[in-house]
């Protein structure tokens, strides 16, 4: 029995404008409309990249997520376009503190976070979305919760880095950084699990509970619980 990684969630104010940047950033397509969610994914339905759903939120968003998304690029010119594109689409650049680094550091236009990479041999082959970053003051326990959630192995563990991705070795990373900004609200970005059709859903909370998870009162359906770090997601149907 196991879960799978879904999507990452966005929690904004208009839900069709957020999908349509991100969409038209990524060169991915809108593949749902519907009242109360958009939903964002690779042209190719059988691709291993994390799809994107945007829900609507009662207010716009305050201080920092803990979650981001790191675009990968394929050369110092590409990482140029990229950053153009999305400052033509109605992303800014915004200073975190990051100094003199080789990304950028841009918001989205509804104020979420998210980096431009230069070219990395590492995401060579992620597509469009290098990593999904998570930052936690102890990443090699969040990510061994994680690896277990979304069936992912560990691929690198550092000092203050672990990242896992998918067996396959194909679609984006999913890392944990050393952060000790970590006592305020998780902030807009979350992580959602999808269970397989022919599992059962106690047992796979009671699974993820035994991992680390624990449930949030009074949710569902979907049912919402959250990882070590009380970042929360919701388990969902097939």
């Amino acid at each position: 029995m196991s879960t799978r990684l879904a999507c990452v969630v966005f929690e904004v104010t208009r839900p069709r404008i957020a999908a349509r940047f991100w969409a038209d950033l990524l060169g991915w397509l809108v593949t749902a409309d519907r009242a109360g969610a958009v939903d964002v994914a690779a042209p190719d339905p059988d691709g291993p990249d994390v799809a994107l759903s945007f829900l609507p939120a009662p207010a716009p968003k305050s201080g920092r997520n803990r979650l981001h998304l790191d675009i990968a690029s394929r050369s110092l010119d590409h990482q140029r376009l990229q950053v153009d594109r999305a400052l033509a689409l109605g992303a800014r650049r915004i200073d975190i503190g990051q100094r003199d680094v080789p990304w950028e550091v841009l918001a989205d236009p509804e104020g979420n976070e998210f980096c431009v990479l230069e070219p990395r041999e590492q995401y060579v082959d992620t597509g469009a979305i290098a990593a999904i970053v998570v930052g936690s003051p102890d990443p090699g326990r969040l990510a061994r919760f994680w690896s277990q959630a979304a069936g992912w192995p560990v691929a690198l563990d550092e000092a203050r880095y672990t990242g896992i991705r998918s067996a396959t070795g194909m679609g984006p990373w999913l890392e944990f950084l050393h952060s000790a900004d970590t006592a305020a609200a998780p902030g807009r970005l979350h992580l959602d699990l999808m269970h397989f059709a022919h599992d059962d859903p106690a047992a796979e909370v009671a699974r993820l509970r035994a991992a680390g998870a624990v449930p949030r009162p009074e949710t569902g359906p979907p049912l919402v619980l959250a990882d070590p770090d009380t970042n929360e997601f919701c388990l969902l149907r097939p």
